[in-house]
């Protein structure tokens, strides 16, 4: 899944595109963004190991027996960051300010550098937490639901921006869409090669075995 349905009624793809050393061989991705199948931005280049770490966390989290899931019995509230912190101000906080400022950025990206304007393109992902009264209005037989949503915004070359909100669950299966056309685009045959080409881990892997660990510069 890396088609999704924005707020607006738009649909907002994510593709990634190969990044290819100078022998010809892909070894990262960067993201394009297409809204309603016309190019909206590119960001994030060399963004894979990035994104990798991100599912490994979030699998971690929506695991049974995480910290997560002892304050979240549902597993679509289940996203790595400060939970306790964030659950106490949405209670005391709902709809306020308070409460947002304490919620995770999963991850953000633009199309080099974080420090890039913002007419290249951005895509931001930010865990994001609401409380809703279940129960009579101005009645003590009630309760809080208190509920945790991932919100991915992005920004296209023109300074648009649209808006997805997704479960946990469904912002694995967007992850998962990612890195596996990442890893089909990391197996692809060089197109032509002028000396020796460093073996390149799997992006897909990477992000499953923390054993693995972003190369340096």
């Amino acid at each position: 899944m890396r088609t999704l349905r924005c707020l607006d009624g738009s649909a907002l793809t994510v593709v990634p595109v190969a990044a290819v050393d100078r022998g010809g061989a892909p070894f990262e991705v960067t993201l394009e963004l297409r809204r309603d199948g016309a190019v909206f931005g590119a960001v994030g280049e060399r963004c894979g190991f990035f994104l990798a770490d991100v599912a490994a966390r979030l699998a971690a989290a929506r695991a049974d027996g995480s910290p997560q899931a002892a304050r979240w019995p549902d597993p679509d509230d289940r996203f790595p960051g400060r939970e306790a912190a964030v659950e106490r101000g949405a209670e005391r906080n709902a709809g306020r300010d308070g409460a947002a400022a304490r919620d995770p950025e999963l991850f953000a990206f633009r199309y080099r550098d974080r420090g890039d304007v913002l007419s290249t393109g951005e895509l931001r992902c930010t865990v994001r937490t609401s409380a809703l009264w279940v129960g009579r209005h101005q009645s003590s037989a009630g309760c809080w639901r208190v509920a945790r949503r991932a919100v991915l915004e992005a920004w296209g070359a023109s300074g648009r921006g649209v808006r997805a909100v997704l479960t946990s669950t469904e912002l694995v299966r967007f992850l998962d869409g990612l890195l596996a056309e990442a890893d089909r685009l990391q197996r692809r045959p060089p197109a032509r090669r002028t000396g020796p080409i460093p073996a390149v881990q799997s992006l897909a892997g990477a992000g499953r075995n923390p054993r693995n660990r972003r190369p340096g510069r």
